[in-house]
Formats: C-alpha cells, sequence, structure tokens
C-alpha cells in the first residue's frame, strides 16, 4: 500500500459502520480502529423500529453488547458529528472543533428522511430514521387515535400496520398507484394494498399531500412544546383527512454535507446521491472508501447506485475490509435480499426487481402470495408474502443473473 495503515476511522455507527470494523477485525487488521457516531447511542438495529419498537413491545434494538467494542479495541465515539475532512492532510473535523487523524477513512454516514419544505413545524408530525423519531413516535401513538402516513414505501407499510396493531385509525396516501410500487411494481403493490384494506387501512393511492392542517395552543401539546398541534392534512384531490399524529414517510436522502469541498466525488441527486466508489467501495481519493446507504457502488451493469437494504450492509463490509487490508474476498455471488414484516405476514424479496419487465403471479392466496418477475425471460427477482420457502429455495436460480457481488 503507498499508505502505511495504522489508523482506521469509520465515519457513522450505524450498521454498515459497525460490521465494517467487525469485518476489518476479522480480515486481520490489527491498528488503530475508530468508529465516529453523532448520536448518543451505541449502534443499534433499525428495522425493529418501525415494528417492534414503536408499538412498544421491546426496548432492546443494540446491535452488540458494550464489551464488544472493548474486546475488538473499537474506540466507539459518540454524539460526535464530522463536519468535514482534509483528505490532503488526512484529517477529519468533529463537531467538537477538533481534527482527527486517519490513514483509511470509511464513509458510513447514512441517510437522513427527507421533509416536505412547505409543511409548518407541528407537533404530532414525525419522520422516521432514528431511534430518537422511533421513540417519539412511541410516546406519541399512546394517545393518538388517527394517523396518516405519508407515503408507502417499505416504512410506511410497517407503521401503517404498526399503527392498526394498536388500534389506531390509519389512511394510508401514496402519489403512486398503489402501495411499494416503485420497489416491487403495481402487479404487486396491489396485493399489498389488498392486504392493508383487509386490515381496516384506508388506502388513497395516486394522490399526493397537499397540505397539514393544524391548529395553534392546543391543550393535548406536551407542556414544553409550544408549536401548533396537526389536525390532519388536505389531500391533492380537496379532500380532508383529520389526524393527530402524521407520519412522513416520502425517502430519504444520503448525508453527504459535510463532505463539501473535500474532494470527494458525489453522484448527482438525480442519480440517487452518495458517494461515488468502485465495486469494494474505494473512492477516487486515495484513502476514502464508503460503504452502506449513503455509498454508490459500482455495479456489473457498469454503473453506481446505492443500495438501502439490511443485508447489503453486511456483504459490502466484508468486500471492503478484504480489499482494504489485501485479502481474499469471499467468492459466494450474493444475490439481494430484502423483507418487510406486515402484520403476521414476512415479505421478502430476492432479487432486483426495477429489472423486470414482466410479473408472473405464481400463487394468491389472499394474505399470502408468491410472484416470479422475469426480463427477457430470464428470471431476475422473487417476491413473496408468507411464502418463506418457496422464495429463498430460488436463491440459487437467481445467482445465476446476479453475478455481482452486491446484485
Amino acid at each position: 500500500m503507498s499508505h502505511s495503515v495504522e489508523h482506521v476511522l469509520i465515519v457513522g455507527a450505524g450498521l454498515a459502520g459497525l460490521r465494517t470494523a467487525e469485518e476489518l477485525r476479522r480480515a486481520g487488521y490489527e491498528g488503530e480502529l475508530t468508529l465516529l457516531g453523532d448520536e448518543n447511542r451505541a449502534p443499534y438495529d433499525r428495522p425493529p423500529l418501525s415494528k417492534q419498537f414503536v408499538r412498544g413491545e421491546t426496548d432492546d434494538t443494540a446491535l452488540r453488547p458494550a464489551e464488544f467494542f472493548t474486546e475488538n479495541r473499537i474506540d466507539l465515539r459518540l454524539g460526535v458529528a464530522a463536519t468535514g475532512v482534509d483528505t490532503e492532510a488526512r484529517q477529519v473535523t468533529l463537531s467538537t472543533g477538533e481534527r482527527l487523524g486517519y490513514d483509511r477513512l470509511i464513509i458510513a454516514t447514512g441517510l437522513r428522511p427527507r421533509r416536505i419544505s412547505s409543511f409548518p413545524d407541528a407537533a404530532g408530525v414525525h419522520v422516521l430514521r432514528t431511534h430518537k423519531d422511533a421513540d417519539g413516535m412511541r410516546q406519541h401513538l399512546a394517545t393518538a387515535s388517527r394517523a396518516v402516513v405519508v407515503g408507502a414505501g417499505f416504512i410506511g407499510c410497517e407503521l401503517a400496520a404498526s399503527f392498526r396493531a394498536r388500534g389506531v385509525e390509519v389512511t394510508l396516501v401514496e402519489p403512486q398507484p398503489t402501495p411499494l410500487a416503485a420497489a416491487l411494481g403495481t402487479e404487486i403493490g396491489a396485493l399489498v394494498a389488498r392486504m392493508h384494506t383487509e386490515e381496516g387501512v384506508d388506502v388513497r393511492c395516486g394522490v399526493g399531500v397537499e397540505a397539514l392542517l393544524v391548529e395553534e395552543g392546543n391543550s393535548t401539546a406536551a407542556q414544553d412544546d409550544s408549536r401548533p398541534e396537526v389536525r390532519g392534512v388536505r389531500l391533492g384531490d380537496g379532500s380532508v383527512v383529520e389526524a393527530d399524529l402524521v407520519v412522513i414517510g416520502v425517502g430519504s436522502i444520503p448525508v453527504t454535507e459535510w463532505l463539501a469541498d473535500s474532494g470527494i466525488p458525489l453522484a448527482a441527486p438525480a442519480d440517487g446521491g452518495g458517494v461515488l466508489t468502485d465495486e469494494v467501495g474505494r473512492t477516487s481519493v486515495d484513502g476514502v472508501w464508503a460503504i452502506g446507504d449513503v455509498a454508490a457502488w459500482l455495479h456489473d451493469t457498469g454503473r453506481n447506485r446505492r443500495v438501502e437494504h439490511w443485508t447489503n450492509a453486511g456483504e459490502q463490509a466484508q468486500l471492503l475490509a478484504a480489499a482494504l487490508v489485501g485479502t481474499e474476498p469471499p467468492a459466494a455471488v450474493r444475490v439481494p435480499y430484502v423483507w418487510s414484516d406486515q402484520y403476521d405476514v414476512k415479505i421478502q424479496v430476492l432479487g432486483t426487481p426495477a429489472l423486470a419487465d414482466e410479473v408472473r403471479i405464481v400463487e394468491d392466496k389472499g394474505r399470502k402470495f408468491l410472484a416470479h418477475l422475469f426480463r427477457d425471460g430470464t428470471l431476475v427477482a422473487v417476491v413473496g408474502a408468507g411464502m418463506t420457502g418457496k422464495v429463498m429455495k430460488m436463491r440459487g436460480e437467481l445467482a445465476a443473473t446476479h453475478q455481482s457481488p452486491v446484485g
């Protein structure tokens, strides 16, 4: 290597950052290892936040016990954000004003939820990304009676299901023709919509939210919260939906502001944004790598794209760690995999639905269904609800069309 590796600095203490630290130690890296997180909480698991945690069924979301970091000689620094980087000096500026040196920098800062800029700042309006977001939502859910979920992606659908489980009336609003249309297409989305409708959710597709309706100085607001209280939304078709809890789930954007003027290449916002890397997470700037939701890795299609899947973080971490320390990466072909728990059904997605030009519904048993997705007659994805065995047995066939290690 052109520069000896004595200190690896990972910025971002989410799943991708944690798994990278783990894999570096597993791959034989013996130098200093710092894991920097801007939250005051050790790395935690995000999937339960929209499900068991928000419903009040669990408080334990920690990914590793405290002693793990000591045993693996990982210097975990929490409550500190990176605000800039000097790639020539190999130093990261922190929110404390400190400058922290590195030999290798790994960017794992993840995403932040999009907000709707025209909406006023009101009590009762939530986004979901962090543990703090979920905690605030859980507290509000305890007294809520009517909720509007804006955006029927995976998070929106999971929250709608969680709110119904708590007996709250739910309206799910989505500008696309069906829930999950962007991720799975409208044919499968229609099956998901049916499930939510059967559970009592008022599913409103093909319409957006035009305005947030608020009431000043409502007595139900928290004593220390002087903001107006949300009372509902007005949709693009003119209809009004009353609500005392509104969740905005309209996507996320990569956290890359701190990289401004650093020379580290970023994808254009129109292409999804994120840090541009090669197929193992290496950027064109010496000593700088990126991983996880914030990273636009090069894929076998010759294009860079971000993959916002839980399983992706661990798979990328193995490849990056091996490349950084110079060992042989794992050889197994990986097929992209994502799941979503909604009500009593696990929806599983194996492969890459975005590639498909044909959807075949193989089985439809109401809440349970199985779909095969093809491109030019070749199977590129399988989507199932409540069909775990039938989905996972297709992994081998899909591997043939997913030769890129991370899909």
